[in-house]
């Protein structure tokens, strides 16, 4: 894949804020990260071009509480690193493959992106994806 054009790469950061800031509203970690990747929100995202890309991530926060008729407080927390880490390799996730969010989170759900982030966040961003798919691979055979 050419590399991301920095635009892209502002979304990806763009989605990896949202998902600390999640953990930081004090919101239920694998909940949100459930409820944003199999949302209209997350869709939008996904999309070629929507003002959404760009409204930042407290407003996409708002719009995918009012979505889900709001988010589940307390809970499951996870590491700020791991949210953060979430979130970009999800954005460039779909990037890289042209999947959508709710693809991509039935190959890689919140528990195991949560599982994965030690061995995993130090790896270039498309080896990790790579990785997370083949463990998907293996798990269903």
């Amino acid at each position: 894949m050419e590399n991301l054009t920095l635009e892209k790469r502002q979304l990806c950061d763009i989605q990896g804020r949202l998902f600390e800031l999640a953990l930081k509203e004090g919101l239920d970690c694998p909940s949100f990260i459930e409820s944003f990747m199999n949302s209209k929100t997350a869709a939008a995202l996904d999309d070629v071009y929507d003002r959404l890309q760009w409204a930042g991530e407290e407003y996409i926060l708002e719009e995918l509480n009012d979505e889900v008729c709001g988010l589940k407080k307390a809970g499951t927390t996870y590491a700020a690193e791991v949210m953060y880490w979430t979130g970009y390799v999800y954005r460039y996730w779909h990037y890289y493959t042209n999947e959508y969010s709710c693809n991509i989170y039935k190959t890689a759900d919140a528990e195991m992106m949560n599982e994965c982030w030690l061995g995993f966040h130090t790896f270039d961003v498309e080896m990790a994806i790579d990785d997370l798919k083949e463990i998907y691979e293996q798990k269903r055979q």
